[in-house]
């Protein structure tokens, strides 16, 4: 039963669970800075040391969909507290590794406990919240994580300049045990649990899934498509999925509720919300590396150049939920996606000449689209599904959306790394023209996705089904 108002209580769960999110991708986008200087300490190149993301994003990916396992097994309480004590026991290792294998494990343990929070704080927001608030209040919750990508370059650029990137990790960990604190506070157990079967071979089909087609992405830049290390990942890949859908049939209580992507509305909005996660992720990677390496800006500066635009557009996001509360989804998701897409465009055009200000300018219109579409993709999405499939529904989304991440660094990172192989150019220009592919493949991408949207919104079948639920809230 959801509350009749929204409570104080309610607030503080969805916060201290949005922190355990928060923390993991401001560690994520602070490591980002850090790349050239890791680089050189540890003795790995550019597709290698993407890796401390891309392992990350792929933990997440394989964890989240176990999330409506969790629900019904686990009261909120409890699954709050192993998944902070999981990415507490990350940051520590990162905090003292010695090696960069080390401090892959760290990143490790930190998805593992990053990947039960996040489904968590938004399965709280559609359980507890009010109908009516529901989008101010995803829109909330997304932006908890989202301002993550706007701090996180300033405050890697500022803690390795001054500290040392290990710093990074340790100053995580009060607001780990603020978190915590809230946490037992607050949260609170509305739905009844009992004991769910869980499938190990679902489990199994998903790691290889996950793994083998970011394995083949990630070695894309330095590896033929018919090499093991490619051909062969990707084929892993494919079984995996196979695999994991002709398990789903056999299955009462299945890890991931496949069957509601057969619903064409939530499809869509999944698949939209996949495609958005990726090009975002994928431009994080793409612009510290060129502030440092084209325009020779320090890790610190690269933080600052980011930080204006990515913060406001990040306090857009609960606007736009409560644009999308009063108006319904398509002016916020479109108007967005629109200026999405001339970002790109900007990027992409301009590529041989950005300089840091034009960076700052043009990443603020990118996160201002972002914040009135992201959050609202999600929420339309789940509203295309019954009250009762909705947790499930989301464990869906939140898979998709690790796994788009993962796949958006993995790509930009080996088509930049491949541009930077070229020993004929300088490493500045090796990089403008691995930014310009990166850029140019991003914007493809997105065109794909506003063709998709024009299918959700406008055809005759796609207005009755998205209004239809619209009008149920």
């Amino acid at each position: 039963m959801k509350q009749e108002k929204l409570t104080l209580k309610v607030i503080g769960a969805i916060i201290s669970t949005g922190l355990l999110s928060f923390c993991g991708v401001l560690a994520e986008t602070a490591m980002t800075v850090t790349f050239p200087t890791l680089s050189k300490e540890f003795n790995v190149n550019t597709a290698t040391v993407q890796w401390l993301v891309t392992i990350y994003l792929l933990v997440l990916a394989i964890i989240v969909p176990l999330s409506g396992f969790f629900k019904r097994s686990f009261k909120n309480k409890p699954l709050f507290l192993i998944g902070i004590g999981f990415f507490t026991l990350g940051i520590v290792i990162d905090a003292f590794a010695p090696s960069f294998s080390i401090l892959l494990l760290g990143r490790i343990i930190q998805g593992i406990g990053t990947g039960i929070g996040l489904p968590l704080m938004f399965n709280i927001i559609l359980e507890q919240v009010p109908s009516d608030k529901i989008g101010m209040m995803m829109g909330v919750g997304t932006m908890i994580p989202a301002i993550a990508p706007a701090i996180g370059p300033t405050f890697g650029g500022l803690v390795i300049t001054s500290l040392g990137w290990r710093f990074i990790f340790i100053l995580l960990i009060p607001i780990m045990l603020a978190a915590m604190v809230v946490g037992l506070m607050t949260i609170e157990q509305k739905s009844p649990v009992h004991k769910a079967h869980f499938d190990v071979l679902s489990l199994l089909s998903i790691m290889v899934m996950f793994t083998g087609t970011i394995i083949g992405f990630s070695n894309m830049g330095s590896k033929s498509l018919f090499s093991f290390q490619v051909g062969g990942a990707f084929f892993f890949g494919i079984v995996g999925l196979i695999s994991l859908i002709q398990r789903s049939k056999g299955l009462e209580e299945p890890i991931l509720q496949l069957e509601l992507l057969k619903n064409r509305a939530y499809r869509l909005h999944v698949v939209c919300f996949f495609i958005l996660q990726l090009v975002l992720m994928g431009l994080v990677f793409i612009l510290p590396n060129y502030i440092q390496l084209v325009n020779g800006a320090t890790p610190q500066i690269s933080g600052f150049v980011v930080l204006p635009g990515a913060t406001l557009g990040a306090l857009f996001t609960p606007l736009g939920g409560r644009i999308l509360d009063r108006f319904g989804a398509k002016k916020p998701i479109m108007t967005g996606s629109l200026v999405i897409a001339f970002s790109l465009l900007l990027f992409t055009i301009f590529s041989g000449t950005l300089s840091n200000l034009l960076i700052g300018g043009l990443y603020f219109m990118f996160t201002l689209g972002v914040g009135f579409s992201f959050g609202n993709l999600m929420t339309s999405g789940l509203r295309q599904l019954d009250e009762t499939q909705q947790a499930n529904g989301n464990a869906i989304i939140m898979t998709f959306q690790q796994f788009a991440g993962a796949s958006g660094t993995s790509i930009i990172a080996s088509i930049i790394s491949q541009s930077q192989s070229d020993q004929s150019l300088s490493i500045a220009e090796s990089t403008i023209n691995g930014s310009r592919m990166g850029f140019l493949f991003l914007i493809i991408l997105f065109v794909i996705e506003l063709f998709l949207l024009v299918r959700l919104f406008f055809s005759r079948e796609a207005r009755s089904e998205v209004v239809v639920q619209d009008s149920l809230e």
